[in-house]
């Protein structure tokens, strides 16, 4: 996993290894899955925790890039 590149999905909706736009965050790629990960959520790696918390919950547009 890498900060600013890796997101986790659920694999029945974008397959591993498949890169999205999301808008106001740029192009990431699908590299993990997690229990929580379910339908249309994204989980974007962010390094830290602190990140994280100070990021919160958005709900933002995904484009499938490829």
């Amino acid at each position: 996993m890498e900060e600013g590149t890796t997101i986790a999905v659920d694999p029945d909706v974008i397959p591993i290894g498949s890169y999205v736009y999301i808008e106001g965050v740029g192009v990431r790629k699908a590299q993990d899955t997690g229990s929580a990960i379910r339908g249309n959520t994204i989980d974007l790696f962010l390094g830290t925790h602190g990140e994280t918390e100070e990021w919160g919950v958005k709900y933002l547009k995904v484009y499938w890039v490829n």
